[in-house]
C-alpha cells in the first residue's frame, strides 16, 4: 500500500465523534451521564411528518432514485417557506437545490468553488466542519473575530487592513453556533457590501433562524444579496428532524447550476418518503415555531440556572439552541468539562473546539428535557 492521501493529515476526527464514543462508553459501564453537549433534537417531528415519511414507505413505486434536485413539490414547498419566513421570493426551479443535510452542503459549496491554495474567511469561534472542509480541499483557512457586544458584527475594521486578494469565500452564520449572537439586518447589509466590494462569495448557514430568535433572518432577504450570497438551511433544528439528513441551498442560477454539477456526481437523490416528510414540515403553522419556542424557553432558563451554580457567564440575548458560558478567572474550560463529565456525569463542549476565541468558554446544548436538566443541577449542589 502507497500511502493515504495527503488530506487525510489535514484533519481529525470530528470531536464528537471521538468524544461520544466515550461517553456511550460510560453509559454502557452504568455511568448516568447526561448529555448537554450535543446538538442532536430530542424531540419528534410533528405526526403529520411522520405520517407522510410511513404512507409514502407503503408505496411500492416509491422506492426508486430520485431526482437529483428534488421532486417539484419539495423545490416549490422550500420556496413558500422562503416568502412566508423571511420575506425572500425564491423561483423554486432555479434558485432552490435540496441537500441531505446542510454539512453537506458546506462540502459541495466549497468543491465548487475552491481551488488549492484559496483562502476562505471563518468565524472565530465558529463550526469546526468550516475549517476541516477548507483544510480537505487544500485551501487555507483566515479566521476572523465577531463582536458578542454587537450582535456578533465580524470586525470589518480588522479584515479591512488585510490583503484579502486570495479569499474566494466567506462563511457566516447566524444566529451564530456557538455563541448564539443573533445578527441582525444591519449586519448582514454590511456583509454584502463587504462582499461586493471584495469579490468575495457569502456563504450563509441558517439552521438556527427559527429558535429563540426574536425575527427569523435571511441574507437573501438583504437588497442586492443575491448578487453575492446564497444559504444553507436545514430540517434538523427547528423540525426535530436531524437524523433524517434533509436540507437546503438557495442562491442564484448559475450558482446552483455548477453546484449541482458536484452534488449529482456524489449521491443519487434523496428518498422520496424524506422529501414528503420535509414537505410536511415545511408546511407546519405557526403554532409549530411558538410550541417550540416555548419548550427551548423553559429549557434554557434551566441551563442558565446551572450555569449559575458553576459561576459561569452568559448572554441572556443570545439565540439559538446553545448556551455559550465563559468560565470564571482560576479555571479552565478544560477543567470545569471534566469535573462535570468525571466527577459529575454531564457531558458539556469545550469552546476550544469551535477555534482559539473559545479556548476560555463552555457550550450547553438543550437538547435534554427539563427533567434532566433539574437533575444536573441537582447534581451540581
Amino acid at each position: 500500500m502507497k500511502g493515504f492521501a495527503d488530506r487525510v493529515s489535514s484533519v481529525e476526527e470530528y470531536y464528537f465523534s471521538a468524544k461520544l464514543r466515550e461517553v456511550n462508553q460510560m453509559i454502557a459501564d452504568g455511568k448516568p451521564v447526561i448529555n448537554l453537549g450535543i446538538g442532536s433534537p430530542d424531540l419528534a417531528p410533528d405526526s403529520k411528518v411522520i405520517y407522510a415519511l410511513k404512507s409514502t414507505a407503503d408505496n411500492a413505486q416509491a422506492h426508486g432514485y430520485q431526482s437529483y434536485q428534488g421532486i417539484p413539490e419539495l423545490r416549490t414547498s422550500i420556496a413558500n417557506f422562503y416568502s412566508r419566513e423571511y420575506g425572500v421570493s425564491l423561483n423554486p426551479t432555479k434558485e432552490i437545490l435540496p441537500m441531505m443535510g446542510s454539512k453537506e452542503g458546506i462540502m459541495h459549496l466549497s468543491m465548487t468553488f475552491l481551488n488549492p491554495g484559496d483562502e476562505v474567511l471563518i468565524p472565530n469561534p465558529g463550526y469546526p466542519t468550516y475549517t476541516s472542509v477548507t483544510n480537505l480541499l487544500g485551501a487555507k483557512p483566515i479566521y476572523y473575530n465577531l463582536d458578542l457586544t454587537k450582535a456578533g458584527r465580524p470586525n470589518f475594521e480588522e479584515l479591512e487592513n488585510q490583503d484579502l486578494r486570495k479569499v474566494k469565500i466567506m462563511w457566516i452564520n447566524y444566529p451564530h453556533m456557538p455563541t448564539g449572537a443573533p445578527g441582525s439586518r444591519t449586519i448582514l447589509q454590511e456583509l454584502v457590501t463587504f462582499a461586493k466590494k471584495h469579490e468575495l462569495v457569502l456563504l450563509h448557514d441558517n439552521p438556527y433562524s427559527h429558535i429563540l430568535t426574536k425575527e427569523p433572518l435571511s441574507i437573501l432577504s438583504i437588497p442586492e444579496a443575491k448578487e453575492v450570497a446564497m444559504e444553507l438551511n436545514s430540517l434538523s433544528k427547528a423540525f426535530n428532524m436531524p437524523g433524517w439528513r434533509v436540507g437546503m441551498l438557495a442562491g442564484r442560477e448559475d450558482w446552483i447550476e455548477k453546484v449541482l454539477k458536484v452534488k449529482s456526481n456524489m449521491d443519487s437523490g434523496m428518498f422520496l418518503g424524506i422529501q414528503k416528510g420535509a414537505i410536511a414540515a415545511l408546511n407546519l403553522g405557526e403554532s409549530w415555531f411558538s410550541d417550540i419556542e416555548s419548550t427551548y424557553q423553559s429549557r434554557r432558563k434551566l441551563v442558565w440556572k446551572l450555569a449559575d451554580k458553576l459561576n459561569l457567564t452568559y448572554d441572556i440575548k443570545a439565540a439559538g439552541l446553545f448556551v455559550w458560558c465563559k468560565v470564571p478567572d482560576g479555571k479552565t474550560a478544560d477543567q470545569v468539562v471534566d469535573e462535570l463529565l468525571y466527577e459529575r456525569n454531564i457531558f458539556i463542549t469545550p469552546g476550544k473546539i469551535f477555534g482559539s476565541e473559545g479556548e476560555d468558554y463552555v457550550r450547553f446544548s438543550m437538547c435534554m428535557p427539563e427533567f434532566k436538566i433539574l437533575e444536573a443541577i441537582n447534581r451540581v449542589k
